[in-house]
């Protein structure tokens, strides 16, 4: 247990919070908790203080939790630090060795300075009234919890704050456990919703997934990109690539960018800290570069370097960087494969648009899509998680609002809990009682209708309260909606301008006579599957054509 001495200030305020960023689309996260005489700050995320918090009328904290090392919970340590260079920053060793690689040398050090790396599940006392440790989250290797007690003459209150967390075990890091932090017995519980509501696939089966995504298109003979955040996402990937079956031994050049080397690097150097599988991996074979076991994983020296063979290649690339250095060479078609990100909308037209933004040479075809590899987890998990440490108040943050307000609609949640979904500086206070309050629910989170069934068609009947929701709008913007089932319940999705325009529905009709893809002998189920064409196993459009076309009239 380490003993930290600190002077309680004058200051007399309930439990509260107030945020000055609470992760909604591209915002970063930044909670003040305010715990009677104590002010915690719970990540520094945000890159500008709102103008009525200004830095210099900021009430300076005791100290500063960083969960971990993502740009959107840590990108305003420099600033904050240069305002008030004598607060500590408290956080795990790992995300200490992390954190530096988003900043100059200089403002690392500055930075790093003032950072104590705490292990796991280790007390540390702040004085009689406050203490604190820290937890494993999964996520990110490195990723904190957070447990605060905070003790008063009459009652003893406790606070967790998770960052963002996932309970599933990922190829570098191990997921959250619930049955190591069940006893916490929090009154508050601070949480990301990132995902809603929302059910994923299990873990393994995204990563299934997108391996065979990429395996088609390297058979397709095409090229790959994959634009990724430096630290987490990216390597998990190459991890991927470096042990499933369909990429082991494979004569394959795989390339990875200046920034994301650097993490890598990181990464090999924290290696006892890592979970033993990925030590006993590490021990038989390179974790990432390796420029003689297939496949090989090299870093970026030259871009000349990468095209020297007629090979496919797959290259990952930092999301912020200039893509067009990869895309403008004379090196055949490519695909590139954004990540979905549960933190903005499903079809943002800054990645959908690529095709327009680069001046591809002329024959060279480029084809985007999107792959779920999720970081976070998902409604199911979530809600358990909230159930196992039963709190009375239930604050979510980091994600979109209307993911948000969908997980604090369900009833097993809100039927249960002081559920809170703050927005920037609204004081948000946590009265704790002896018993439950039923708090009253205001927006209606679930419709009932019914089934009309003819000959021809199934009719769905909904009140007409439904399109009160703000997300009626883009839910009905073309008036064609695509329904799938998940286990026993239909999952209804609105179909979007731009998918409307690339996606052929069954009304379409093409003439008989024309060469293309739906005339095509070889095209079923809207993919083609004649080995020679370079569209082989790719969805296609019925007007698409290429050189290998055969008439189904042969």
């Amino acid at each position: 247990m380490r003993k930290i001495s600190a002077k309680a200030n004058n200051r007399s305020t309930p439990l509260s919070c107030l945020p000055y960023g609470v992760g909604h689309d591209q915002e970063g996260v930044c909670l003040m908790l305010n715990l009677g005489e104590y002010r915690i700050m719970l990540d520094c995320g945000i890159a500008e203080f709102p103008s009525s918090a200004n830095l210099n009328d900021l009430p300076a904290a005791d100290f500063i939790f960083c969960s971990h090392a993502h740009r959107d919970h840590c990108r305003g340590l420099p600033q904050l630090n240069q305002n008030f260079p004598k607060i500590p920053i408290y956080t795990s060793a790992v995300t200490s060795q992390l954190l530096p690689l988003y900043w100059s040398e200089e403002i690392a050090q500055q930075v790093i300075s003032q950072v104590s790396p705490l292990p796991w599940r280790s007390p540390v006392v702040i004085n009689e009234q406050l203490q604190f440790e820290l937890f494993p989250v999964g996520h990110l290797p490195g990723a904190a919890g957070i447990l605060l007690t905070y003790k008063t003459k009459n009652k003893k209150y406790k606070i967790v704050y998770t960052g963002d967390f996932s309970l599933s075990n990922f190829q570098l890091v191990e997921g959250l456990s619930v049955e190591n932090i069940r006893g916490f017995a929090p009154d508050i519980l601070i949480l990301e919703g990132s995902y809603g509501s929302v059910r994923q696939p299990h873990r393994r089966q995204q990563e299934k997934q997108l391996m065979e995504r990429l395996n088609l298109a390297l058979v397709a003979g095409m090229n790959i990109l994959l634009p990724v955040e430096a630290i987490g996402l990216a390597q998990e990937i190459l991890k991927l690539l470096r042990s499933h079956h369909k990429f082991t031994g494979r004569d394959l050049d795989i390339w990875v960018d200046e920034n994301i080397a650097r993490a890598c690097d990181t990464y090999l150097e924290m290696l006892p800290q890592f979970p033993v599988s990925v030590q006993n991996f590490a021990r038989h074979q390179s974790l990432f570069w390796d420029e003689r076991v297939c496949p090989r994983m090299q870093k970026i020296g030259s871009i000349d370097g990468i095209f020297q063979s007629q090979s496919p290649r797959i290259v990952l690339a930092d999301k912020n960087a200039d893509l067009s250095v990869y895309l403008n060479q004379e090196v055949g078609d490519w695909l590139v494969l954004f990540p979905e990100s549960p933190h903005q909308e499903p079809f943002d037209p800054n990645f959908l648009g690529i095709e327009a933004k680069y001046n591809l040479p002329q024959g060279k075809w480029l084809k985007t899509e999107s792959y779920l590899l999720a970081e976070h987890s998902d409604g199911r998990n979530t809600t358990q998680l909230i159930h196992n440490l039963r709190p009375q108040h239930v604050v979510l943050v980091h994600g979109l609002q209307d993911y948000l307000f969908d997980l604090a609609g369900l009833e097993e949640l809100y039927s249960r809990y002081q559920i809170h979904s703050p927005s920037v500086g609204n004081l948000l206070e946590f009265p704790i009682g002896d018993r439950f309050i039923q708090p009253q629910k205001t927006t209606p989170n679930h419709y009932e209708g019914e089934i009309n069934e003819t000959n021809s068609y199934i009719t769905l009947t909904f009140p007409n309260n439904l399109n009160d929701n703000p997300r009626w709008e883009k839910f009905a913007n073309t008036g064609i909606v695509e329904a799938t089932w998940q286990g026993d319940k239909l999952i209804l999705r609105g179909i979007n301008q731009k998918e409307l325009l690339n996606t052929s529905h069954p009304e379409s009709k093409t003439n008989s006579d024309v060469d293309c893809c739906q005339n095509c002998y070889h095209y079923h189920n809207q993919k083609c599957w004649n080995r020679v064409s370079p569209l082989y196993e790719f969805r296609v459009v019925p007007e698409g054509y290429c050189l290998v076309f055969e008439s189904k009239r042969r």
